[in-house]
């Protein structure tokens, strides 16, 4: 019974079969479904989703890359979102200095913005970053709610480290199986008390699909994985990961 924590089921990919997708998923063990929005349009999207299926709850925020795009009244519309029933976090939120695609001084005045939404509605957060280390944890202390998820988390054990103590819980993606990835010395490392594990699909896929369409069922290689490292079973991966998911968004 495992919860994937971040997914973009509003992806055409995934959208169009969506039954055969949750389907899928579930004969591979995969019961649990954070479907997470990245701007105010597939934000709302997962609301949808999350109404539709049980599984399935929805996150509403505003991604690094989509922060130039951002309306004026976004923090407003995002309350509105965050406000229905099954609606679990607020993100996908953070900083992208890998691309940037939006303005890096955009990026940190909605991440910003998003951090103090959260903490004013007492929501965890899903958060990405991707080398923005110091920044992220530097909002992170100033303004974050103190709970929520480093996700797809690719750094340091030292960041991990200052993100958990902070109150995040770091979750692992595909990438967590990729050949000479340094992140099993990571993973092996975090308590499995604050390891949550994802697809990000349709991205991310895990080996041996590295490099296709991603779907949720696949959580399933990424939680193999992880009891690999840890020397446990995949069931007592399952029954932590997704625990852990539960209290975090309060499901």
């Amino acid at each position: 019974m495992l919860t994937d924590t971040h997914c973009h089921l509003f992806y055409s990919d995934l959208k169009k079969d969506i039954e055969g997708v949750i389907k899928r998923a579930n004969e591979l063990g995969v019961t649990r479904f954070i479907c997470v929005g990245t701007n105010l349009d597939d934000s709302a999207e997962c609301f949808d989703l999350a109404k539709r299926f049980d599984s399935v709850f929805g996150t509403a925020g505003i991604h690094p890359h989509d922060a130039k795009d951002a309306p004026e009244n976004y923090i407003e519309k995002l309350s509105e979102l965050l406000s229905k029933a099954k609606m679990a976090a607020v993100g996908e939120i953070g900083l992208d200095y890998f691309r940037n695609i939006s303005e890096p001084e955009i990026q940190r005045t909605v991440f910003r913005e998003q951090l103090e939404l959260s903490a004013s509605l007492n929501m965890p957060i899903v958060f990405h970053n991707r080398e923005a280390d110091e920044d992220t944890v530097r909002m992170l202390e100033k303004h974050g709610p103190g709970k929520g998820i480093a996700h797809c988390f690719s750094s340091t054990i030292e960041t991990a480290e200052r993100f958990m103590e902070l109150g995040y819980h770091i979750s692992f993606s595909g990438n967590l199986t990729f050949k000479n990835s340094h992140l099993p010395e990571v993973a092996a490392q975090i308590p499995l008390d604050r390891i949550l594990v994802e697809t990000d699909s349709p991205y991310m896929s895990p080996e041996p699909y590295r490099g296709k369409p991603n779907e949720p069922g696949r959580t399933r290689y990424v939680a193999e994985k992880l009891a690999d490292i840890h020397a446990v079973s995949l069931e007592t991966i399952a029954e932590i990961t997704s625990a852990n998911a539960a209290t975090l968004f309060g499901y």
